[in-house]
This record gives C-alpha cells, structure tokens and sequence, in this order.
C-alpha cells in the first residue's frame, strides 16, 4: 500500500521561472520537438550552456561586454507627468537605451560568446522587427562572426533601416517569401537552414521559443533586466517591490527575463499581447518551431497567421514558459490592439519625451487602459519594460498619423 500511495504521490512543487524539469519542460510545455539531426545540436546546446553558465568566468565576461559594450545597467525611468495623470506610480525599465536600442542584445551577446566557446564562427538567427538582427550582426561584427539572418519579406519593406543597419555590419539578410512573409516563416527557413550547418553554426534564437534548451537560456541571457529592475526600484520607492509588473510579449523575451526578477515576490505579473498575435489569451495546445506551447490554429490544427501592426509581436505562439506561467495564474495575459498602441506611442512621446518601439507602446497602452478602469488602484506603483526604441517605427507611424 504505501508503495501504490508513494507512486501515486504528487512531483515536489516546480520552482517558478528556475531551471526546467526533465527534458525542457515547463509544465506541460517545452521539450525538443526537432529532427533527429537538430536534436544533437540542442543537446551540445545545452551542455555547453550548462558549464558556461557555472563558469564565474563566462559569467564575467559577460557582464564586461553588457557594461561596456552594451551599456548596462539601463536607467529605471519615472515616468512623472503620465504618472501624475493616470493616478498610478509609473517606472519605465529602459531597455530602449541599450546599445543597438532594444533588449535583444542582452541575449545575443550570452549566445554569441557561447557560441565562440563552442568553436562555433558563424551565426544564424531570425528576426521580425529587426532588432534581434541587428543585435545579432552586431555582437558578430565585435567577436570576429559571420552572420546571416532571415527575415520575412513583408518585415523588410516595413523594417528597411533595420535592414539597412544590418547590412552595414556586415551580416547577410536573407529574405523569406514563403507563407506570410514574417517572422514565423523566417524563424522556419533559419531552422530548415541550421540542419545543413550545424557544425559550423550556431543558430541565435531571438525569443523564448524553440526546442530545449532555447526558451530557459534565453530567460536566463534577459534576466539581466529584471534584476537590475528589482534592485533599482528597491533603491528608489520605499515598498521595495512594484505592485505590477508589464511587459509586452510576443515570443516573450523580454517578458521572461523581467518576470524572472520578481516571480518570488508578490508583484502581479502582467503580459501584453497583441489582439492579433495572442497565444497566451487564444492559443491551443500545438508544437511549432521545436517547442510545444500554446499557439493559433484553425480547427484543423493548423497554424494561423498573427497580425499585429508591431512587427515583434507578430507571432502565432508564445514562448511556453509564458504559458506554463498562465496556467500556475502565476502571471495574467491581456490583448490591445493597433489603434490603442499608436495612441499610447504618442502619448508617451509627448507627456516624457520618449517614443517607444511599438512592442513597448502594447504594454503602455494596456497601462493606460488599466489605470483609467480603476484595475490599477490609485496611488499603486507599475514598473513596466520599455523593450525598445521607436526609431525603426518612425516611418510606420508618419504613413498613420
């Protein structure tokens, strides 16, 4: 008898956003769903990641590139007269003010010195927005890399100065005409490409997504936002700890890497989504890109096009970490749309003197909405990740306002 109850006993508690159990898993999400000549490559991944992670050494010289190269610590920013306002505590995690201007650096630069580690010369990656490309070329170009990129085509034309920026590092942008011409078909074409490569290559996933061990390395290459943002709000307001914590989310990298700063505290836990591109809110339970998680199907299980009028948030899935946090209630999911985050881009820009990427504008805008419906009580303090800069939007924006 005590056996049966001992098998029947639950697993001990997950710890939340610590290291994935067996194979990659978050819950029910994760694992390693790529052809057997990827699975290889994941697992020299992980194991390389593993000791560099333990490494103080790697660790060191990481923390020199994002302070010298990068720019870290970024500010954390009080947003003062949209503050006063909204009636809310409002402090921006400036991501924004990075070098290359957005939070995709922080990763890239981990995956880039890992690679070099693994006797890797080459980079591959995808992008949609054009940041992580950038990112990627750019770490290239400092560590002596070749790099090559795919992009969809429809986020080349709406993404040109990305593009541009690219190319001027020296990587290769490779355009990607299948399907919806996005960030989903490019991330498809980088995979179908590392197949053939992976002894030269590594492929620099750009978001939480992707088979083990991508979705935890990559939260641990951001988590460098959150805990710089613990430890500055603490210095800043005397509660210590934020009453919400924002982040926009598409894939969820920047989500990821700021949640894991305040998952053991009693911050709420807020991600945006795009109306069109949300897998948390929408999504069913289907494997894409290596990894299952939560992502839009039509009732033949098959993958839906995402629509968001930020080229980031354009994904049919999230990152299954985030889903796996949705289902512990451990952080809650929500949806705006196009109109409400230009509205939200504009009115940062004129109430700080910022204008923010339009990933970043979602989270804003659902700040915005939340406060002004009383879901954010009055007086109550919002830390919310700016993850870019709005420099790369300035021509969607001209065509809208």
């Amino acid at each position: 008898m005590r056996s049966v109850l001992s098998r029947q006993e639950p697993a001990p508690p997950e710890e939340t956003m610590g290291e994935p159990r067996a194979r990659g898993r978050f819950g029910e999400y994760g694992g390693r769903y790529a052809p057997e000549s990827l699975v290889e490559a994941c697992r020299e991944v992980e194991e390389a990641f593993r000791q560099a992670w333990a490494d103080p050494g790697f660790r060191n010289t990481l923390a020199d590139l994002l302070a010298v190269h990068a720019g870290r610590p970024t500010p954390l920013t009080p947003a003062r007269r949209l503050s006063q306002a909204l009636g809310v505590r409002l402090y921006l995690k400036r991501e924004d003010l990075t070098h290359t201007g957005s939070h995709k650096i922080n990763n890239v630069l981990g995956q880039a010195l890992l690679a070099t580690r693994m006797g890797r010369r080459r980079l591959i990656a995808e992008t949609g927005a054009g940041q992580h490309g950038v990112a990627t070329a750019t770490a290239a170009a400092l560590l002596g890399l070749r790099a090559t990129v795919f992009m969809g085509e429809r986020d080349m034309e709406r993404q040109a100065l990305n593009v541009f920026r690219m190319r001027m590092l020296g990587a290769e942008v490779v355009p990607v005409t299948a399907g919806s011409r996005t960030l989903k078909d490019a991330t498809s074409e980088a995979m179908r490409h590392w197949v053939g490569v992976t002894g030269e290559a590594h492929y620099c996933v750009g978001s939480v997504v992707g088979p083990d061990p991508y979705p935890w390395m990559v939260r641990e290459f951001q988590r460098v936002i959150g805990d710089e943002a613990r430890a500055q709000f603490a210095a800043e307001v005397r509660t210590g700890v934020p009453d919400h914590v924002v982040a926009c989310v598409g894939g969820g990298s920047n989500a990821a890497g700021t949640f894991a700063g305040f998952a053991d505290t009693a911050a709420r836990l807020f991600g945006v989504e795009a109306e069109g591109g949300a897998g948390a809110g929408r999504g069913r339970l289907g494997v894409l890109h290596g990894c299952r998680s939560l992502f839009l199907q039509d009732d033949d299980g098959q993958i839906t096009e995402a629509h968001s009028i930020a080229a980031g948030l354009d994904y049919p899935g999230v990152g299954p970490e985030h889903a796996h946090l949705r289902d512990l209630g451990r952080a809650r999911y929500v949806t705006v749309g196009d109109e409400e985050a230009i509205g939200a881009a504009v009115r940062l820009a004129r109430t700080e003197g910022i204008v923010p990427a339009l990933e970043s504008a979602h989270a804003l805008a659902w700040v915005i909405r939340a406060a002004g419906s009383g879901e954010l009580a009055a007086g109550s303090t919002v830390l919310m990740t700016l993850s870019g800069r709005g420099d790369k939007d300035v021509s969607t924006l001209k065509e809208l306002l």
